[in-house]
């Protein structure tokens, strides 16, 4: 399963018709959809098709038609997401009509076709599920912790410095079971 960091966005033309895909982070929904209504004001449809996983690593997805016969456009775009394993991602496909009426086999491919365009385009980053851990040290070894978490690409969620220093950070059960292996015996994992 993979997902996207930021925005892509990818144009496709289909009879005069010009579908604008934007795909994005689910988290930005709300916000993008309300920046794309006021951006495209003569658009006729706002299609949309999202993916993501909840705190019970259950996949949700839903798909709005906006118009457009029901099936055509919402499914096929999310069906496009599934099938490339794309998750805690979303994306809104802003149609202006050309005149011409694709029919519902046409508007399938058409909205299909449009996000498999912006998949082409767009970076994406592998998921892998995460856990939290808490590091404890003295001051005197921090530097040399930070440097050796900076090395193995993990990440720092917090610091809390009180008597000694707390680190929560986020990483893999792989990550987490090498850096067991580097760890000096005087850090504490809580």
């Amino acid at each position: 399963m993979k997902f996207v960091q930021k925005e892509f966005s990818c144009t496709f033309e289909e009879k005069k018709s010009k579908f604008i895909a934007f795909l994005f982070p689910y988290s930005m929904f709300d916000e993008i959809m309300a920046k794309l209504r006021i951006e495209h004001p003569k658009a006729r449809h706002f299609v949309y098709a999202y993916r993501y996983l909840n705190e019970f690593d259950q996949i949700v997805e839903n798909s709005s038609d906006d118009g457009e016969p029901k099936g055509t456009s919402g499914k096929p775009s999310l069906a496009v997401m599934a099938g490339a394993e794309i998750i805690n991602s979303a994306v809104i496909i802003v149609r202006y009509f050309g005149g011409i009426k694709l029919g519902t086999g046409g508007l399938v491919r058409a909205y299909g076709d449009s996000v498999n365009e912006v998949i082409k385009i767009a970076q994406f980053k592998e998921y892998q599920k995460l856990i939290i851990k808490i590091l404890e040290c003295e001051y005197g070894e921090l530097s040399l912790l930070e440097y050796l978490l900076n090395q193995e690409e993990i990440n720092i969620k917090s610091k809390d410095f009180s008597t000694n220093v707390k680190l929560t950070i986020e990483l893999t059960n792989e990550q987490f079971e090498h850096l067991n292996t580097l760890l000096s015996r005087n850090i504490k994992v809580l």
